[in-house]
């Protein structure tokens, strides 16, 4: 469908939406006092036509005019609203649907309705559903009111503790971090990111992955945070890798020049950060004389139109004597595709990309998000015989400014070799 006509069928589903669940509102304000009802009103479709001009200003504006946390909270205000809607809308149905049922059972027949003959004081059902509507959006506008406020920074360490019999003896105990998705562009709190950094710092890892998308869009969303992030140091080195954002392919670029350069300038921001790029390359780590190889792919997102830059051939070879081999690539769906059927040496391979879809349930035994009808891979720790994929949920986000039972991850693995 041409982008034209998406913007204002959106906005129609939008504004319907509004409309619709305005019905709702009515039938629950309906008893109260003249002067409350018409405010609620005003205040109704002022949000609504702030909340489309918005969207609106969004696509077709310069949001950025505003600064950048207007434009990040404008599109979660946005975001929050019509999530919210949602959820009464789905009341609202079921009433409709009832009330069209019965129109064509009784279609005919004069039958007196139940409201009719109820007590006084006693709830119909429009104005039942319409207000356990009401009350049951208040749950994901306060759990998304909340994953703003607090759980977009609320970082957390996992730690992952992974045996390879054929790590070499110098390497048991390695403790490597991994960081992914730190999608700059979209930060509003640069002192909670700071204390991010400062949690994976206290670690004090031997060894630091990160598994691309450090922003969204731009390589100049970088620069407000370089202070940050290139105090990510460890002695074994900083090991980097583009993600699909990386590239600026979701821009619409003056020339095909412009975009080259954002390319350029974002693989310079990491020379500036310190961290070394791998694109379709690898490095080999010695100690004692023993060998494990850092492999880094260009983004390849088997699903979707993600792109697929990665060329895990040419990045494969000079590795092939290595004991260990660890792989850096962004895409998860990579890992099926072509490391687990052809590569079977390629011990552990590390990823990103899902955020864990920044939404889900992690508690006891029970393991959710709704990334996992798009991904069998999605979070955390995945074996296919002596192969090992891990999936990092995250440390910034994108789109919905927060987090809901997905929090930021840092992940700390320790490695052994099996020894006694």
């Amino acid at each position: 469908m041409p982008k034209a006509l998406m913007l204002p069928m959106v906005v129609t589903l939008f504004f319907l939406i509004d409309l619709y669940v305005y019905q709702g509102v009515k039938i629950v304000i309906n008893d109260f006092q003249p002067n409350t009802i018409k405010y609620i009103k005003i205040a109704y479709w002022s949000f609504t036509v702030l909340s489309l001009s918005g969207f609106v200003f969004y696509h077709l504006g310069n949001p950025y005019i505003l600064g950048k946390t207007f434009k990040i909270f404008l599109l979660g205000s946005i975001f929050v609203n019509y999530f919210t809607k949602i959820f009464i809308v789905l009341f609202l149905l079921i009433d409709d649907i009832i009330r069209f049922g019965k129109l064509l059972f009784y279609k005919g027949q004069k039958v007196v309705s139940p409201e009719a003959v109820m007590p006084e004081n006693a709830l119909s059902r429009s104005e039942f559903l319409s207000k356990t509507g009401m009350a049951v959006a208040t749950i994901p506008l306060v759990s998304m009111s909340y994953g703003i406020i607090s759980g977009a920074h609320d970082y957390r360490i996992k730690r992952i503790s992974i045996t390879l019999p054929n790590l070499p003896k110098s390497f048991h105990g390695l403790k490597l971090a991994q960081l992914s998705d730190i999608h700059s562009g979209s930060f509003y709190n640069k002192t909670a990111v700071q204390g991010g950094i400062e949690m994976l710092l206290k670690e004090k890892p031997d060894l630091v992955f990160f598994t691309g998308d450090l922003v969204n869009n731009v390589a100049t969303e970088l620069n407000e945070y370089i202070d940050v992030f290139n105090k990510v140091k460890a002695p074994l080195g900083v090991f980097s890798v583009l993600g699909n954002h990386d590239y600026g392919d979701y821009v619409q670029w003056d020339s095909p020049q412009a975009k080259q350069k954002n390319l350029a300038d974002l693989k310079h921001g990491h020379k500036v950060l310190g961290w070394d790029l791998l694109i379709n390359e690898n490095r080999i780590l010695e100690m004692n004389g023993d060998k494990i190889a850092v492999i880094g792919v260009e983004n390849y997102g088997a699903k979707g139109r993600f792109p697929k830059y990665g060329k895990i051939a040419e990045a494969y070879q000079g590795t092939e004597e290595a004991a260990v081999k660890l792989l850096l690539s962004h895409d998860p769906s990579h890992w099926d595709h072509q490391i687990n059927n052809h590569y079977k040496d390629i011990d552990v391979t590390f990823s990103g990309h899902t955020h864990g879809f920044q939404f889900g349930v992690e508690i006891g035994g029970i393991k959710w998000s709704p990334s996992k009808f798009m991904y069998e891979q999605w979070g955390g720790l995945y074996q296919k015989e002596n192969q090992y994929l891990y999936v990092n949920r995250g440390f910034g986000f994108l789109g919905f400014p927060g987090r809901i039972g997905m929090p930021p991850e840092i992940t700390i693995f320790e490695f052994k070799s099996g020894i006694a």
